[in-house]
């Protein structure tokens, strides 16, 4: 009877994530992970073949986990302006409650190697962008959005805005203010109206 693995992928990748939240993508070694994990280096080349994969999977892993949040509360209220003071809110309210992966995302994909990715890597974070782009057109469409003004406005309202709400205190390592996300409630309601 075979042994069960002493070190699983999620702690591999919660690694990564602490390594990329405090040095960036290039803090993400495999031998850095291994060390952060207590593993042998064997043990993560185990999970991953290397070094991109690795990235691709801590990238794709902390994106889809925020997409999911994300369009469940773009796509679970009926009220469109509900829906989306609700959705600027989920964006800051996530980053508070998860700030190394919102640090992570900070960078972009690009950052994590995604010109090499696998077409299976570069399929996932595709698809998660296209659900989470329709659910948006949807959204605007719903706000009464008429043309490609009105569309800018609704994402910079759901998207800009509340990045730029948490960049600050992400990229300086200072927590996020109490009122955080009443204000970037507030704001995206007044560029909506």
């Amino acid at each position: 009877m075979a042994r069960p693995p002493r070190f699983d992928t999620d702690q591999f990748l919660d690694a990564a994530v602490r390594l990329a939240a405090e040095g960036g993508p290039s803090a993400v070694t495999m031998s850095a992970v291994a060390q952060a994990v207590g593993a042998p280096s064997g043990s993560v080349y185990h999970r991953f073949a290397g070094r991109t994969a690795l990235l691709a999977e801590v990238w794709l892993r902390t994106v889809e986990r925020f997409q999911a949040g994300y369009l469940a509360v773009l796509t679970g209220e009926p009220d469109a302006h509900r829906a989306a003071r609700a959705a600027s809110r989920h964006v800051v309210a996530w980053c508070r409650e998860n700030p190394d992966e919102a640090a992570l995302l900070l960078y972009g994909a690009a950052d994590f190697g995604r010109a090499d990715w696998t077409k299976e890597h570069a399929e996932r974070a595709d698809s998660g962008n296209r659900r989470v782009f329709a659910a948006l057109g949807r959204l605007a469409e719903a706000l009464g959005a008429r043309d490609e003004q009105d569309r800018d406005r609704v994402a910079l309202a759901l998207v800009d805005l509340p990045l730029t709400v948490v960049r600050r205190h992400l990229r300086s390592g200072t927590p996020l203010p109490p009122h955080a996300e009443d204000l970037t409630e507030q704001c995206t309601a007044a560029l909506l109206t």
